[in-house]
């Protein structure tokens, strides 16, 4: 049974004004999430606080409806996605399946959705104390439009981590003379630096792979740099140092001044970055 048909079983049968919420929510929103969340078999809502919760084996109730816009998807009244963005929060910490990075993949595609960042920033700011609070708030400003994938975003996140310029998300390429040549994942404009991270899901198949390489070679004939970014890139020490390099080279950036060890996925905002509490007097 689909998770779209489980929450229309569960609608079908609520007794109480609701809506689905937190890790149903995001899911149904289509916003990446770890593996441990996509998999979750429990379905979420969210009633409001004076309602009597729900309890059922299979249904996870949380409270606070009246404090969150809601929408329909599929028929089904959803958490709008700032606020199912913000909730994620929940899941953030030591032992818990969100980190850094996801929210911040989570975010991009909210701010897609929504065309731009700032709906995420009020859906933090109109909560009092969220769970998560610190790491969302650490997110936000590292949100971007743009990105179509959680990957594209792991990719920016590494390369700007390590001290290389930012590139820009899904551009327009072209060539010297105004041909279309295509549209990138990842775009250094001025360099004329095309990053395209290869996901085994659209990129494995021998037919993908001539795909590829044919279009690899009408962008470069226009006059740029195609730089192929792989999973491992991301996620191996040795894989990363050797592409940043890699990168380094074609934008004109000094290898030696790069921050490798800055670079590795991030689980946690910053311990510098949460404000120091107040002492008890």
């Amino acid at each position: 049974m689909t998770l779209l048909e489980r929450a229309r079983a569960f609608a079908a049968a609520a007794p109480t004004d609701f809506a689905f919420a937190h890790a149903t929510a995001a899911r149904l929103l289509a916003l990446p999430l770890p593996y441990a969340l996509e998999e979750d078999p429990c379905i979420h809502i969210v009633t409001r606080t004076e309602a009597n919760r729900i309890r059922r084996g299979e249904v996870i109730g949380h409270r606070g409806l009246e404090s969150r816009d809601v929408v329909e998807i599929h028929g089904l009244p959803v958490v709008a996605p700032a606020d199912t963005w913000a909730d994620l929060g929940e899941y953030v910490g030591l032992g818990q399946p969100v980190g850094l990075d996801d929210l911040i993949a989570a975010g991009d595609a909210t701010a897609n959705i929504l065309g731009g960042v700032e709906p995420l920033r009020r859906a933090v700011e109109r909560r009092v104390r969220p769970r998560g609070k610190v790491t969302l708030t650490f997110a936000i400003p590292r949100i971007r439009l743009g990105a179509w994938s959680a990957m594209e975003t792991r990719s920016r996140l590494m390369i700007t981590r390590a001290g290389l310029p930012e590139p820009r998300h899904n551009l327009d390429v072209v060539s010297r003379s105004g041909e279309w040549l295509g549209c990138g994942d990842l775009v250094w404009k001025e360099q004329r630096v095309v990053g395209e991270y290869l996901g085994v899901e659209f990129h494995s198949r021998l037919r993908d792979r001539v795909h590829d390489g044919v279009r690899r070679e009408r962008v470069e004939r226009g006059d740029w740099t195609v730089v192929e970014i792989v999973a491992a890139d991301i996620f191996e020490r040795e894989c990363r140092a050797a592409k940043l390099r890699e990168l380094a080279e074609y934008l004109g950036v000094n290898a030696h001044l790069l921050d490798v060890m800055a670079a590795e996925p991030q689980f946690l905002a910053p311990p510098q970055f949460a404000r120091p509490r107040r002492r008890r007097a």
